[in-house]
């Protein structure tokens, strides 16, 4: 089965749980994620399958877009509420006995300062070095930080680039700060809550997170791992419906405790075309995929007629004229089967890069 599927993950998974629960829910060995979300997180992981897996290399430097909470008053080791809390000023900028509370943290009894807050994180926007949070999985001499600093080794990470493109304080609620950010691929939520309690002297950490976007995919998208088991359930029912009326022996000992059913149900179609039950079954799974002709919306898209479709299968380049000035294009053979995606090499004529066989 190749396809996109997009993971509302729970909070508590992670990212590696999440695959491994869809390879047995879908008996399938090759699926892979677009982005990873920590521990804590949850929202939108895009999930690839088949041999749509190979599309990962066109969405590593997507956008995301996430919503959360920063909570002020303490820092911790992972600079999220899943780690160990740190007193109030290590590893900040603490505020000299002489200037008192910093602005914009909480004293005690009081509320967040509202404007205070954010003042600071429009100072976050733009393109700004970002330090990775210790445990992260960032690596040191081919070692992952994480595992470095849960053995309380010297976690020392380079600075990388990375672009906050939006970054808003929506609401204040006493020692917790909630928040909108879109940012660039690449960016730790909780190393900038960390740097804000650094920056303010009073310490701080990601108290929760969600993810609502990841490149065309958004959280309106997105299906819970509960929701994809039972589809899963259904449509294994339905096959049992198909191969027991395709047998007139219903004594079959794999189907001995499973209901049988006399009749073939009719259902209708989203066309207004009547169809079997088993017809519609086998799309029970397939429906909850984001549909081919949605990807890589940035790409024009084009439908190659038999003869061209038997080119590229075989890896062949193409004449594509009316996407004569398109450096890359999505090739379809019918509405939903995606072929290829093709370079252009020269004028009219486009190689194809990577080419999908049937899932």
């Amino acid at each position: 089965m190749n396809g996109v599927i997009i993971i509302d993950k729970p909070a508590g998974w992670t990212s590696h749980d999440v695959v491994d629960r869809m390879r047995r829910i879908l008996q399938q060995r090759s699926i892979g994620h677009l982005g990873t979300l920590d521990p804590l997180a949850t929202g939108v992981l895009p999930l690839v399958t088949g041999s749509f897996t190979r599309l990962a290399q066109f969405y590593i430097a997507s956008e995301k877009i996430y919503e959360g909470v920063i909570r002020f008053g303490f820092a911790t080791n992972t600079y999220d509420a899943d780690g160990e809390p740190l007193e109030a000023h290590v590893g900040t900028a603490a505020p000299s006995a002489s200037s008192g509370q910093a602005p914009g943290c909480p004293a005690p009894g009081l509320p967040l300062d509202l404007e205070a807050l954010q003042n600071l994180a429009a100072r976050f926007r733009g393109f700004i070095q970002q330090v990775p949070p210790p445990f992260s999985a960032k690596k040191i001499h081919g070692i992952p930080a994480y595992k470095l600093a849960r053995k309380q080794k010297e976690v020392v990470l380079q600075p990388a680039e990375i672009e906050i493109k939006e970054f808003t304080i929506t609401a204040v609620e006493t020692d917790r700060a909630h928040f909108r950010a879109r940012v660039s691929s690449g960016t730790y939520m909780r190393s900038i809550a960390h740097e804000m309690g650094q920056r303010l002297g009073c310490g701080a950490h990601l108290e929760s997170l969600r993810r609502t976007s990841v490149a065309e995919f958004d959280i309106t998208q997105a299906h819970t791992i509960q929701e994809i088991e039972e589809k899963r359930i259904e449509a294994q029912r339905i096959e049992i419906q198909k191969i027991t009326n395709c047998h007139s022996d219903r004594s079959l000992p794999f189907l001995k405790g499973k209901a049988s059913v006399a009749e073939e149900p009719a259902v209708t179609d989203i066309s207004g075309n009547v169809q079997s039950e088993f017809e519609a079954g086998a799309d029970t799974i397939s429906s909850l995929f984001i549909h081919p002709r949605q990807l890589l919306p940035q790409l024009p898209s084009v439908t190659a007629d038999e003869a061209t479709a038997g080119r590229i299968r075989s890896g062949r380049p193409v004449n594509l004229p009316e996407l004569s000035r398109a450096p890359r294009v999505k090739v379809f053979a019918g509405q939903r089967e995606l072929l290829a995606i093709a370079t252009r090499v020269a004028g009219t004529l486009f190689h194809p890069k990577i080419v999908f066989p049937c899932g």
